[in-house]
């Protein structure tokens, strides 16, 4: 399984439309917030097999989606956040003990807009940085990869919109 995951694009789609071109094959699509409205045009971009989650940003004002969402890829509980109910932007203590008092393999979250990837005791947490405005050293705009295997093996990748320009 293939998973395209993204936050923060805040109106600004060229880099990802840019990122859907070029990452082929994906089953499922995952947008951790402040996707501004777009969502409908964001879903056109895509291949209709693929399945897609999008979660309420802090700039997804009069938004219906969801605050977050658990779900599961290939055996794995995710939750999925924007992040910013959990602090994320002081540090990552108060969505590290959601994590394990909730027993979730996998966190991913935005809002921060630079891109974390950490293991803890078997958990992974993750934010896929922004694909439209970065706020690391860096500048990069990124986004992740996952794939899960048939046998639940994880592999993530960060990566970069400007690598594939």
């Amino acid at each position: 399984m293939k998973i395209l995951i993204v936050s923060d694009s805040h109106r600004k789609l060229a880099n990802l439309a840019t990122v859907i071109d070029h990452e082929k094959d994906i089953d499922v699509f995952i947008h951790l917030g402040d996707v501004e409205g777009d969502e409908d045009t964001i879903i056109s971009l895509l291949d209709e097999k693929v399945k897609y989650y999008f979660i309420c940003g802090n700039n997804d004002f009069f938004s219906d989606l969801s605050r977050e969402m658990e779900i599961e890829l290939k055996g794995k509980r995710c939750l999925l956040t924007h992040g910013h109910y959990y602090y994320v932007s002081l540090d990552l203590s108060t969505l590290k003990d959601e994590v394990k008092s909730r027993n979730f393999d996998i966190v991913m979250f935005g809002h921060t807009h630079r891109p974390t990837y950490e293991e803890i005791d078997g958990h992974i947490i993750l934010n896929p940085g922004s694909v439209s405005y970065p706020r690391q050293n860096d500048g990069l705009h990124t986004y992740g990869i996952m794939e899960i295997s048939d046998s639940g093996e994880i592999k993530y990748q960060l990566k970069c919109v400007e690598n594939i320009k």
